[in-house]
């Protein structure tokens, strides 16, 4: 029952792309195991990758392998041309300049988090709730039902502004005329 609620999560009803200000990063979900690297390469650790349009919403998605050509496929799709985007110093995000009017790279490696506007903290933000919550919560997340629980995220985090009540009331409205057979789930 919980998988069919988080389908209805993922008919967002509002499809336009992603303006203003796109804040875009990477994390990575999966276990911690011992004397293994963690971070960028991790062993069975599933790469997702996340846009925040700053203080509206998100969209997040699992992604195989975090290259450049993976992720700009994504930010094509999903931010409008006139957005400005903000992105840490990863080389997959060399050449949004050609992409986005702004393209404002923030350098972690030199231990430089903001510099006025540019900045990436509202979707770290994002990521340490959905660590935590999956984590504490469900403990684990199987790789091939993930793209389900991130759709629940999102969903909780661009609602997380209204009322318990108008928050059902839209997942309500967007379980109409939709039906999810559990054979057909992870094959999103």
């Amino acid at each position: 029952m919980l998988h069919r609620i988080r389908f209805a999560m993922t008919q967002e009803p509002l499809a336009e792309k992603l303006q203003g200000i796109v804040e875009c990063d990477e994390t990575y979900i999966g276990g911690r195991a011992k004397n293994c690297k963690r971070g960028r390469g991790a062993d069975k650790k599933v790469p997702v990758f996340s846009l925040v349009e700053r203080g509206v919403r998100v969209k997040s998605q699992s992604v195989t392998n975090v290259t450049g050509r993976n992720l700009k496929s994504i930010i094509f799709a999903n931010v409008n041309s006139n957005a400005s985007i903000c992105t840490d110093e990863f080389p997959s995000y060399k050449g949004l300049d050609n992409f986005a009017r702004n393209h404002y790279v923030i350098n972690h490696r030199f231990k430089i988090y903001v510099e006025g506007q540019v900045h990436t903290n509202t979707v770290e933000g994002y990521f340490s709730l959905l660590n935590r919550r999956i984590n504490g919560t469900f403990h684990h997340v199987s790789p091939r039902l993930l793209a389900f629980y991130l759709q629940e995220f999102d969903f909780r985090f661009n609602n997380r502004k209204v009322t318990d009540y108008e928050r059902t009331l839209a997942l309500l409205k967007a379980t109409g005329g939709k039906r999810l057979m559990y054979r057909g789930v992870g094959s999103c």
